[in-house]
Parts: C-alpha cells; structure tokens; sequence
C-alpha cells in the first residue's frame, strides 16, 4: 500500500485561502485516483473531492463545488487541493486517499485504501 503524507492545513478567517498538499512517502501513487475527505469532531468522514489517475475528470461534494480545486501534478507526485472562500463549517481535519485506478471514481470513503494521517484546518469566524 502507498503511504501518504498530507500537509498545509493550518488556522485561518472565514474567506481566506489554503492549499492541502498529499504526497506518498515511499511508493509513488501515479497509478492510483486520490481522494480528498474530512472529518469533524463528532461527525463520520465526509467525502470532499477525488481526481483520476490521469487528472482528466474530478468530482466534489456539493458542499465545496465552486470553492475547491483539486488537481494533482503526476511530475512531481502529488495531488493538491485549494481552498477558497472558507467557512467556519469546513473546519475539520483532511484526509487523502487512494482508489485503485480499475474502479470508477469513487466517493465513498470504503472504497479507497490508503490513508494518510490527516492535516488540520481550522477556519475562525
């Protein structure tokens, strides 16, 4: 399995900006799609975005449409995801994730099976 390591989360104000960064720590993860979910306290994780192998086609949770990106950038081995226009409610802590690239792009957090330990976002009112 592809070891994962997310990074760029960190403390801001309603409307600002960020840029998660997940990269593999070992294993490259270009044969794979990544996704983006999250988790609050209290609450069950949540999907938030997912790319293709090939980064042709996305998909976001209704949730974030229009305010996130994700891409990924297969040169350098990592897939990005920019936060625009953050709210309180998107505080939580964001996870990436691997789905073997055979499968359709996936939402469900089930379905995909690397995991990497999460980066803090906290969005202040």
């Amino acid at each position: 399995q592809v070891q994962l390591v997310e990074s760029g989360g960190g403390l801001v104000q309603a409307g600002d900006s960020l840029r998660l960064s997940c990269a593999p720590s070992e294993r490259t993860f270009t044969g794979y799609h990544v996704g983006w979910f999250r988790q609050a306290p209290g609450k069950e994780r949540e999907f938030v975005a997912a790319i293709t192998r090939s980064g042709r086609t996305t998909n976001y949770a209704d949730s974030v449409k229009g305010r996130f990106t994700i891409s990924r950038d297969n040169t350098n081995d990592t897939v990005y995801l920019q936060l625009n226009s953050l709210k309180p409610e998107d505080t939580a802590v964001y996870f990436c994730a691997t789905q073997p690239q055979n499968y359709v792009l996936s939402s469900r957090p089930v379905d995909f099976k690397s995991w990497g330990q999460g980066t803090q976002v906290t969005v202040s009112s």
